[in-house]
């Protein structure tokens, strides 16, 4: 009988070291390293969920986004996440000028805004 007792996910990028800046330092995620700091294990906040990380020397980024973090008020996230030297993806013909696309006032899903990390991983920052 198929049983899992667990479960995570996993990317590629091409520098663990700028990943583990970029995911623990700028987003301010739990990130430990592992296998010598070829690996990261990034722990979600909200629960024990975790993203393994890793080092792939042919790596290219993902086709499609990797990883959905949920904040509670999206402007004050964008706001400070600019702080940190972040501007959101153009969002594609549903975003406004600010390049979010505002799903909530319509009953079409959240607010959400799309940004890359270093090593061009898509991500998004939203609020359901």
């Amino acid at each position: 009988m198929f049983e899992p007792v667990s479960a995570y996910s996993g990317f590629s990028v091409d520098d663990v070291p700028a990943a583990a800046e970029f995911w623990g330092e700028v987003l301010g995620l739990a990130v430990t390293p592992l296998m010598d700091g070829t690996m990261l294990q990034v722990e979600l906040p909200g629960s024990a969920a975790r993203v393994l990380v890793y080092g792939k020397d042919d790596h290219r980024p993902a086709g499609f986004t990797v990883l959905n973090l949920v904040v509670d008020d999206l402007d004050v996230a964008l706001a400070g996440l600019a702080e940190r030297g972040l501007r959101p993806d153009p969002g594609g013909p549903w975003a406004g000028e600010d390049r979010v696309v505002r799903g909530r006032a319509s009953g079409h899903g959240p607010d959400i805004a799309w940004f890359h990390d270093p090593a061009g991983n898509v991500f998004s920052v939203q609020q359901q």
